[in-house]
């Protein structure tokens, strides 16, 4: 992974997706790269543009958060991408966090749910644990122990996710999510690396879009039963720095809801 001047490098990705329309600047002239000039980004900012320059060379390090609130607005940045941002500046030095174990009470937890596929999935989206129902339903992608691993090395993959690239695009922005907190960052290093042998992978690192969902829906083809539209809740675990629990249900009355059924049916006769 990058792990050199993350927060210069954050900074000209955002800069680069940020066009002058967009914060009110004029947009006649060519330019030889896209976005923003550094000393655009410095007068939205309120900073002096040789601050901002150091700031992108890691030569000033610890800006402070009146200063980071000013670039998450010169910059547009939604409140993930800011959230990571100020981590950037506040993990610099500690040391990385390897993932929990899944606690006893989780799995009893979790294997209660037979209607409801629920897995535990780390900082990095690796999977951690599942129920019976949530292993059925993401068999294809257990053998890779990780969910962006399967998006990008699988072309099993562009047949589950209906909608692969929102899916791809997603994964990443979740790994960058978890690219300034030291829970996971070792591991993080380490997928990031293998992946990068994707073209798509390394196009989608390099934008440096992050984001960090709590709720969405997912359209997938299962192998077995065809169709299902489920949207699925994240929901953080207590105690346990990384993991995070994921839940999946299909809408009352619904195709997807008897094509679940029949999942559990299936799963259940083993």
């Amino acid at each position: 992974m990058d792990s050199v001047n993350q927060l210069g490098r954050f900074l000209r990705a955002r800069r680069a997706a940020v066009t002058p329309r967009q914060v009110g600047l004029p947009d006649d002239a060519p330019r030889r790269t896209p976005g923003l000039k550094q000393e655009e980004v410095a007068r939205l900012a309120g900073l002096s543009e040789g601050y901002y320059a150091r700031l992108e060379q890691a030569r000033e390090r610890y800006p402070s958060d009146q200063v980071l609130l000013a670039l998450a607005e010169a910059l547009r940045l939604n409140p993930d991408a800011a959230r990571y941002m100020r981590s950037l500046v506040r993990e610099q030095g500690r040391p990385a966090v390897p993932d929990a174990e899944v606690s006893p009470h989780i799995r009893r937890l979790i294997e209660e749910w037979e209607a409801t596929p629920a897995l535990v999935l780390g900082s990095c989206l690796d999977i951690l644990a599942g129920n019976a129902l949530g292993r059925a339903l993401y068999a294809l992608a257990l053998p890779y122990g990780n969910l962006v691993r399967f998006t990008f090395l699988d072309r099993a993959a562009h047949t589950f996710y209906r909608d692969w690239q929102t899916i791809a695009e997603a994964g990443v922005a979740w790994l960058r999510a978890s690219a300034g907190a030291s829970a996971g960052r070792s591991r993080l290093a380490e997928l990031v690396e293998e992946l990068s042998a994707d073209a798509e992978f390394r196009r989608l690192w390099a934008r440096f879009d992050v984001r960090d969902k709590a709720s969405d829906v997912k359209r997938l083809h299962h192998p077995l039963v065809g169709d299902l539209t489920l949207r699925f809740h994240v929901f953080d675990v207590d105690g346990a720095a990384g993991q995070h629990l994921f839940t999946y249900h299909a809408e009352p009355g619904s195709a997807s809801e008897r094509t679940l059924l029949r999942l559990r049916e299936l799963t259940t006769a083993g």
